[in-house]
């Protein structure tokens, strides 16, 4: 039977373990650990980081963003991936190709990341662009909420197929707004009926098939005054009306965008009282700190079930599947072609 999992996800300072981080991830409030590009030296390094925290705690879940494009932490002794704007490339010409680069992008991703002894990598953004967000842009698949649901249902395909979990993000959209959540509260004036037309179409189609959903830290007043993130009522729209039973993961809370939620004790609490099943305290080790002091006993068996569950593929054999070299070849070929966008 499924164990709770502690409800914190946080970082680490450096490419190894230090003491402190030990001690730290003993707290059996911890939950998950997630890599940033000052943690990576090349998948080898990875690789070995990750054992090391499997021998301290073999219950992490373990994490990355590594969707493509601009959001790639690791990129030494990996595939080179396109941002999901390039993947789509051509939709409109030949969807089914751009469908297959997908979920191909999906499982090569998905194979790297497990034989590097991650859980999980954050993706993929089923965001909506609309010009307006710099942060989204070409993170997105597509303009067209469409396109994004049927690109991502094909991506998320693909994870599945190399055994990977896949979480969505930013819920309901992040798309609409000019701000950068990372620096100040975005505001989405539109009306519920607005978003259901639009940002929404993708987290209602793919639901069914998404393991986690990562919400954004925008507010959207014409439904609540709460970001996201924080809001029982949006949490429990993608639960009731949407039907999603996986894991919902917080967004960062030492961002600026979590601010309205008070202290870092406070905002790992208010996430976790809306329905957040963990939270990610990341780049403040203080108040990670503080987080994990204040979610004592807030475990959860959803995310506990993340953990890449089938046997891991290895770096050194992954470039004896013929597929693996097909896939890596274009992908990489993608990735250096100039946008015309």
């Amino acid at each position: 039977m499924t164990q709770p999992l502690g409800s914190v996800m946080l970082d680490l300072e450096g490419p190894s373990l230090k003491r402190a981080e030990r001690e730290l991830l003993q707290h059996p409030e911890v939950g998950g650990v997630i890599l940033f590009a000052r943690n990576i030296e090349d998948a080898q390094q990875v690789q070995a980081l990750c054992a090391s925290l499997r021998r301290l705690r073999p219950d992490l879940l373990l994490a990355i963003d590594q969707e493509g494009g601009r959001v790639q932490r690791l990129r030494t002794g990996v595939t080179r991936l396109p941002s999901m704007r390039r993947l789509s490339g051509g939709y409109d010409e030949d969807p089914q190709a751009a469908l297959q680069r997908c979920q191909d992008a999906g499982w090569l991703l998905g194979m790297e990341m497990a034989a590097c002894g991650l859980d999980l990598t954050f993706a993929p953004v089923l965001d909506v662009d609309d010009g307006i967000s710099s942060v989204i842009g070409d993170r997105s698949f597509s303009r067209d909420p469409q396109a994004v649901a049927l690109l991502g249902g094909a991506f998320i395909n693909g994870l599945h197929e190399a055994g990977m979990v896949a979480v969505g993000k930013h819920f309901p959209g992040h798309g609409g707004v000019a701000a950068d959540s990372h620096y100040e509260l975005p505001v989405d004036q539109r009306s519920l009926e607005a978003l259901r037309a639009h940002d929404l179409v993708p987290f209602a189609e793919l639901a069914s098939q998404l393991d986690g959903i990562m919400p954004a830290h925008v507010v959207y007043p014409a439904f609540d005054e709460r970001p996201a993130g924080f809001s029982p009522s949006w949490l429990g729209f993608l639960r009731e009306d949407l039907g999603f039973k996986g894991a919902i993961f917080s967004d960062d809370l030492s961002m600026a965008g979590a601010a309205v939620a008070g202290d870092a004790g406070s905002r790992a609490l208010a996430a976790l009282n809306a329905g957040c099943d963990m939270v990610l305290v990341c780049n403040d080790r203080e108040a990670a700190q503080a987080a994990v002091t204040a979610c004592v006993g807030r475990g959860s068996k959803r995310h506990a079930k993340l953990r890449y569950g089938r046997a891991r593929p290895s770096l050194e054999t992954l470039p004896a599947l013929s597929r693996w070299r097909r896939v890596h070849a274009r992908l990489e070929a993608l990735a250096d072609t100039p946008s015309t966008t």
